[in-house]
């Protein structure tokens, strides 16, 4: 299932609205951004392994929690809560496949204090002409894959992700504008209330 690849694993180039220059963006800036917001929600646009193209809606609530609703006719859905995944298959009547969210890249930024310069975790940092870009792991476990983040400046944003697994497997994720510090309460990211909502306990 293609879905699997948006945490097991993490390029389409869409136009971004960016200077032609742009100056690196600063450790500290990217990390005051990302905790410069609890929620947010916005539209996505996902890149498989195998060059296919899905698309979606995201919900952040830092810390720890994600939710990837896919569009029809995927239709698919992805939760990070409770320091769970969950990976919900719509064309199955069995629970959704789950593992732990320290085990994926997305938890390095969904953590409840971001601090780049002090985490060791930053293993790149450079300007890519657009935009700057910044590759994190975890550093006790880089097995656990990296992920590539690309944030454009005036004001910072972040732009997209590429989820990089151990084998070398990529799925980059390309956000719309995000809408921040909107109201979401816990019940999206509740994985045993989705598996309940769809009776397959």
């Amino acid at each position: 299932m293609m879905i699997k690849q948006l945490i097991l694993a993490p390029v389409l180039s869409l136009a971004l609205a960016v200077p032609a220059m742009a100056e690196k963006i600063s450790l500290s800036q990217i990390s005051n951004y990302l905790n410069s917001f609890q929620t947010a929600k916005g539209d996505f646009t996902q890149i498989n392994e195998d060059g296919s193209v899905t698309t979606g809606e995201i919900l952040i609530k830092r810390p720890g929690r994600v939710r990837f609703d896919y569009a029809a006719p995927d239709n698919s859905l992805v939760i990070a809560g409770g320091q769970q995944v969950a990976v919900f298959d719509p064309k199955s009547n069995v629970p959704p496949q789950q593992f732990p969210l320290k085990r994926t890249p997305l938890n390095l930024i969904l953590a409840k204090n971001v601090n780049f310069n002090k985490s060791n975790m930053v293993v790149g940092h450079r300007d890519d002409g657009t935009a700057t870009v910044v590759k994190v792991q975890d550093p006790k476990h880089p097995e656990y894959g990296n992920i590539q983040l690309k944030f454009t400046s005036n004001p910072v944003e972040l732009r997209q992700w590429v989820i990089t697994n151990d084998a070398g497997g990529q799925t980059t994720v390309i956000l719309g504008e995000l809408e921040k510090g909107v109201k979401i309460g816990a019940r999206p990211f509740s994985i045993p209330q989705e598996i309940h909502d769809r009776g397959l306990n």
